[in-house]
């Protein structure tokens, strides 16, 4: 897969840089161009500015062209997770525990896919804990589609909604 060759070759850097990779994802744009889209987080729990991804860009520029993972022109994108940050990580759902986050499974669970909650962290098993309006639920990392902060509450907090 394109985007695991991509993060192998570009996490190294980035970390050396101060910040954490977060996601690759690469994809055909609806022009028929193609967009490699790196999303990274400082390290220092600071808020991500434009030089930051200025920074991470010409970097991952420079790695990306003397390794020529990608064969076709496409477009780069560097991105702050944002308010409602992707879970891409086992240690995500740890460390967000308690926000309200949105979880859609590989497969069907009690007739559904998708599950909205509150984080509960990891388990000593290593499970991901939600609860929900209608239970506790723990599902195996490796179940879940996708996972992503539902930025609601956070929006209350800073008084932005």
């Amino acid at each position: 897969m394109v985007e695991t060759k991509i993060s192998q070759i570009i996490e190294a850097a980035i970390e050396g840089l101060g910040y954490s990779l977060v996601r690759v994802l690469y994809s055909g744009g609806q022009t028929g161009r193609n967009q490699l889209q790196i999303m990274a987080e400082p390290k220092d729990d600071r808020e991500m500015t434009v030089e930051d991804c200025q920074q991470i860009s010409r970097h991952v520029s420079a790695l990306l062209d003397v390794e020529d993972p990608i064969s076709s022109a496409y477009v780069l994108e560097v991105s702050s997770p944002g308010i409602d940050r992707p879970l891409t990580k086992l240690a995500d759902y740890d460390r967000f525990q308690g926000e309200l986050a949105k979880i859609t499974l590989r497969l069907m669970r009690d007739g559904r896919r998708r599950f909205n909650g509150r984080l509960g962290g990891v388990t000593a098993q290593g499970l991901v804990s939600l609860e929900t309006t209608f239970g506790r639920f723990e599902f195996a990392f490796d179940d879940i589609e996708a996972g992503r902060i539902d930025p609601s509450e956070i929006l209350e907090r800073t008084g932005s909604a």
